[in-house]
């Protein structure tokens, strides 16, 4: 009788000699399985696909000082990164609360974290927009919380799914939406706007200088032939931009993605409403970290910090931003826009 394991089933064929599309990647989707190829992936300075890594790790757990039996908040939990240091630094005692709007990664991030070994009563998840956490917490910490994490960059899971729409790199619907189930998509927002509007939004939410032609250009393509697919958008913003150099093209492509994104998931008036908020979950001496990708979250929450601290809301705040090491820009080039801010509770 042989007794030996079945032999798993052969993976699905692709071209070439490896994977070069999201699906094909069954290794990087399988980290468990194949962690020496993960390790490779993640020595030469890339993100496996699917996975997030999380940024400034050592910084922000530093910035909170946390301690066992501190109640502590992941307000964007994405993969789990952050939660997962957040989680052991409040140890033994300590709880872990946590929100995110997507569906899709929030329960396989859950299952991560509960498999952890924690007991169950330290890790409280929600699906929702880290705007409305006043309510979450309200039932979970209504004495208040002793530290808080509001990761804003978007999770590399979703810029690397074509399915989820934010990524200019690959084809994919032109989507964008943290809730596929909610709102409209990037595609359909185009509809909703005219060039001043589609201008307005792409240099207040990205500074672009080409905010006019590429707003003209897009609105013009997208009434003849709706806009709906993430390459057909690059090929609009590249006509638009005829002659001007490939890194040009490639910050063109990163504003007016990231614009969309912006006004497709209302980030600005959730930080905002965040922000207002944000003071009066804080025990005393409760501490806050945020971190920002780009001008437009920064500046926002240097003011709210700002003016937070001559109300008398908070009794210090960061006057310099926080920036990644060198070694950690090295070894993961989606650090290089980071930037960290820290306030503390009066």
């Amino acid at each position: 009788m042989d007794d030996s394991p079945p032999k798993p089933p052969r993976r699905q064929r692709y071209a070439g000699r490896n994977p070069r599309t999201f699906v094909d990647k069954y290794k990087e989707h399988r980290p468990e399985t194949y962690p020496e190829d993960i390790a490779k992936i993640l020595q030469s300075g890339k993100t496996p696909a699917g996975m997030h890594r999380p940024i400034m790790v050592r910084e922000v757990l530093t910035a909170l000082a946390l301690l066992p039996g501190n109640v502590v908040v992941d307000c964007t939990i994405g993969y789990g990164g952050h939660a997962c240091e957040l989680l052991a630094a409040v140890q033994p005692g300590g709880r872990l609360l946590g929100v995110d709007a997507d569906p899709i990664e929030l329960p396989k991030t859950e299952a991560r974290l509960r498999a952890l070994g924690t007991p169950d009563t330290s890790i409280v998840l929600r699906r929702m927009n880290f705007s409305g956490v006043s309510q979450f917490l309200a039932v979970e910490a209504p004495e208040g919380v002793d530290a808080l994490l509001a990761d804003l960059g978007v999770s590399s899971m979703q810029l690397d799914d074509p399915l989820r729409g934010f990524s200019f790199k690959v084809d994919g619907p032109l989507d964008m939406r943290m809730n596929p189930n909610r709102g409209l998509s990037a595609s359909n927002l185009l509809s909703t706007l005219n060039p001043a509007q589609l201008q307005s939004m792409l240099t207040d939410n990205s500074d672009e200088p080409n905010a006019e032609a590429i707003a003209k250009k897009i609105l013009i393509a997208h009434s003849k032939i709706p806009l709906d697919t993430t390459l057909g958008l690059v090929n609009v913003i590249r006509s638009a931009l005829h002659g001007h150099s490939k890194s040009e093209l490639d910050m063109a492509f990163r504003r007016v993605f990231q614009t969309l994104r912006i006004a497709v998931n209302e980030e600005f008036r959730s930080l905002d409403l965040f922000l207002k908020q944000l003071p009066f979950y804080m025990k005393k001496g409760g501490r806050v970290t945020i971190l920002t990708f780009h001008s437009g979250e920064d500046r926002r929450v240097k003011a709210s910090f700002k003016k937070g601290f001559q109300d008398g809301l908070y009794s210090s705040v960061t006057h310099d931003v926080i920036r990644p090491l060198i070694s950690e820009l090295k070894a993961n080039s989606r650090s290089s826009s980071a930037k960290l801010r820290l306030a503390i509770r009066a």
